[in-house]
């Protein structure tokens, strides 16, 4: 078994919504897990984590971020490997969604159904830690 930390960021995206000015979500959907989550992926070597955080964002949803208060680092066992994960709370500013290989979908939702429509449980928890930043 391999015990190297995988090292990853990514960030909880929000907005307002453009209509009614709540509070949405973007969570992104990779066909090649077919999963729903938050936008993440690994560091590069030396690079930091906010910055590899935000550049994840950028590449998986198309949206420029600003970045707010770090949220909880997760951390779980990703094909026998020990992965931690740090993540920040984002505001998107502004961009464009253009499906990829890797992101084929994202949806903004309301923090309720974006808990409900994530794949992994662990990163509900992550839309908790958002709200009470108050984002």
């Amino acid at each position: 078994m391999n015990d190297t930390l995988v090292r990853a960021a990514g960030c909880v995206l929000w907005r307002r919504s453009p209509v009614s000015g709540d509070l949405e979500i973007c969570l992104v959907h990779r066909p090649k897990y077919d999963d729903w989550s938050h936008p993440k992926g690994k560091l590069k070597r030396g690079e930091d984590p906010l910055a590899g955080a935000l550049r994840e964002v950028a590449e998986e949803t198309g949206y420029t971020a600003e970045p707010g208060a770090e949220l909880p680092t997760l951390r779980y066992l990703a094909n026998g490997r020990p992965k931690q994960v740090r993540y920040w709370a984002a505001e998107a500013v502004c961009g464009h969604f253009t499906p990829s290989a890797e992101v084929d979908r994202i949806l903004w939702l309301s923090p309720a159904a974006a808990r409900s429509l994530l794949t992994q449980p662990r990163d509900r928890e992550l839309v908790d830690a958002l709200h009470s930043s108050a984002a």
